[in-house]
């Protein structure tokens, strides 16, 4: 453990699978102090668990951040716990594939309810913590689905192009207490969301001959993106999304 985020209290939501785990994970051994947040308290505790078994903090709290009665909850029940926040991390999301003739409303707002109001909900709820202190780390994941598309992802690329626009916004606005505002555009990873793609043998080989590296990413790796732009290395970047990508967006 080098200690980059030695003494911070990192929040992050999605947390129980995938990227937000390796997130957690990859904090949690530079120190941070880590709240864990999903809907799904059997998977956090199983997370928390692999955390604390290699050395660092975690504590679950069972959420829907897309509910403004349980971000506020939240946001109490952190606080007693842990302390104050330094850095968020909005990486709860859902991704609905279907033409946009076939979505219902109630889907669309759906999409747009997890993965753009839970960030504005989240941020509005704890970016007073980090107010004061000099620092402050707030990360959405976004999508190379915000930058590019494809078929029947209407809703995904909306919402997450939506995120691109609040981090522009709160970067300027929370510059001068010292807190940086990022984006991580992640493009095919291979997790729980993308398990459709994986296990299908013609979409697979699809993805990654459109992959420049031929490969999809591992999680491991955004977990370490996500280190450095909490660190204090990263002081100087705000306002601006990471692609990570494989070079997919560069073509």
């Amino acid at each position: 453990m080098s200690g980059k985020l030695q003494g911070r209290i990192a929040l992050i939501t999605g947390a129980s699978r995938g990227l937000g785990k390796a997130m957690a994970m990859a904090m949690g051994a530079e120190g941070a102090r880590l709240a864990l947040v999903s809907r799904n308290l059997e998977q956090l505790n199983a997370v928390a668990r692999e955390i604390r078994e290699r050395g660092a903090e975690a504590q679950v709290f069972p959420a829907d951040v897309s509910r403004e009665d349980h971000v506020a909850r939240l946001e109490q029940e952190v606080q007693a716990a842990l302390g104050r926040v330094h850095i968020l991390i909005n990486n709860a999301g859902i991704n609905i594939r279907k033409p946009i003739t076939d979505f219902t409303l109630e889907e669309w707002n759906r999409v747009m309810d997890t993965n753009v109001t839970s960030a504005f909900l989240m941020c509005r709820a704890f970016v007073p913590h980090m107010k004061g202190q000099g620092y402050g780390r707030i990360i959405n994941l976004t999508s190379t689905m915000a930058w590019t598309s494809m078929p029947h992802r209407a809703a995904y690329s909306t919402s997450k192009s939506g995120l691109l626009g609040m981090i522009r916004a709160l970067a300027l606005e929370l510059a001068p207490e010292g807190i940086t505002v990022n984006g991580i555009s992640p493009g095919p990873f291979a997790t729980e969301m993308n398990t459709p793609l994986l296990e299908n043998p013609e979409t697979n080989r699809l993805f990654t001959s459109r992959i420049p590296l031929g490969r999809w990413g591992k999680v491991e790796e955004v977990g370490q993106l996500a280190v450095y732009l909490c660190s204090e290395d990263a002081g100087f970047i705000t306002g601006t999304d990471v692609l990570i990508d494989g070079g997919w967006c560069a073509q």
